[in-house]
């Protein structure tokens, strides 16, 4: 059953990580692993490897890209300072954002999986604040199997779109031009993925 509202979405995206990961170029893991200990203007600790849990999930708010586009990552004064949230809205959105996020790591563990990160798209209905779009599918989030990162946490893996950008990745495409074709197979196993 499909029920469709009226909303008013948001400005801000909100992506929860409560891992340090990635292969792009943009990502928490590429950043941290060249140095920079403050990424989008998120401290972190010394000493973290790739695949590492976090001390605690961090949010790292953006905007909605444009067609073709990035999006454009802020911290929570450009969201003050700019007028693109009041700060009782941005500490709601915050507040509910990371208890969504829990939530979703513990379903995820009962089922095998760990919830690495996700993005939640918020709006108001009736003046009330709402999750607007999909949640924790293999689209919105990064999983991993739990079984797999227990073994090698540097190789878990993985039931999401970060498969397809490690095996682009693994080609030398990092997001530049035209990327390599798939293969049958590969587009198979894809599938089976995110059926299971």
């Amino acid at each position: 059953v499909m029920v469709a509202r009226e909303a008013q979405p948001l400005q801000v995206e909100v992506v929860v990580r409560g891992f340090i990961t990635g292969v792009t170029k943009t990502s928490l893991w590429t950043l941290y692993a060249a140095g920079d200990r403050a990424p989008y203007g998120i401290t972190l600790p010394e000493g973290l490897k790739k695949n590492d849990a976090l001390p605690a999930p961090i949010i790292t708010p953006t905007t909605k890209a444009e067609a073709g586009g990035h999006d454009e990552r802020l911290t929570r004064e450009e969201i003050l300072s700019k007028g693109l949230l009041p700060e009782a809205l941005w500490a709601q959105v915050e507040r509910a954002a990371v208890a969504l996020f829990l939530r979703g790591q513990e379903i995820a563990r009962k089922a095998g999986l760990i919830l690495v990160d996700t993005k939640y798209e918020f709006g108001l209905i009736d003046g009330e604040l709402a999750v607007i779009d999909e949640m924790h599918t293999p689209d919105s989030s990064r999983y991993w199997t739990l079984e797999s990162y227990e073994a090698d946490p540097a190789k878990p893996r993985n039931f999401d779109k970060e498969f397809l950008r490690e095996w682009y990745a693994a080609r030398g495409y990092r997001g530049d031009g035209a990327p390599p074709p798939m293969t049958p197979e590969f587009i198979a196993e894809v599938a089976e993925r995110y059926i299971a």
